[in-house]
């Protein structure tokens, strides 16, 4: 019983611990990159990294009800797919910073994360980041991702 019980405290962390990491090593692939977070497909967060010495725009509690937001719009978007095609990420410039999320599904295309990422608002190569550096980064760890979204 205390095996059993053990094991539901440390599974959370170590997914944690895997999202913390993954999203700090997002946040190293390119200078322009702000922040990155990884939410499950109900919106919550699971990990978050910063770049180090940022001042942040948003507080803890409005990144996790952005992070709500931009997983209800990542299942949106999917729906359109069988018409529209397979979207890589979704992006918003803002005066002050650019967002992107990208979306992590499953082999059916079944949302399973959201990559929340944000800019600096000058960042006029962040296409190229997300596809030449950040998606082939996921697809790389696309397996790991998957068996943490299992737990």
């Amino acid at each position: 019983m205390t095996e059993s019980k053990y094991s539901l405290y440390v599974t959370p962390l170590l997914k944690m611990v895997f999202f913390d990491d993954f999203c700090k090593n997002v946040v190293l692939l390119d200078k322009k990159i702000r922040f990155a977070g990884i939410a499950d497909g109900d919106g919550t967060l699971e990990g978050v990294a910063e770049r180090p010495g940022l001042i942040p725009v948003m507080k803890p509690e409005e990144r996790a009800q952005y992070a709500i937001t931009a997983a209800t719009r990542q299942y949106t978007r999917l729906r359109w797919e069988y018409l529209l095609g397979k979207i890589s990420y979704a992006s918003s410039h803002y005066t002050k910073l650019i967002r992107a999320t990208i979306p992590i599904a499953d082999e059916n295309r079944r949302l399973a994360h959201v990559l929340l990422l944000s800019f600096d608002p000058d960042a006029d190569d962040f296409h190229n980041t997300i596809t030449k550096k950040i998606i082939p980064f996921i697809k790389q760890n696309m397996e790991k991702i998957m068996q943490e979204a299992q737990k």
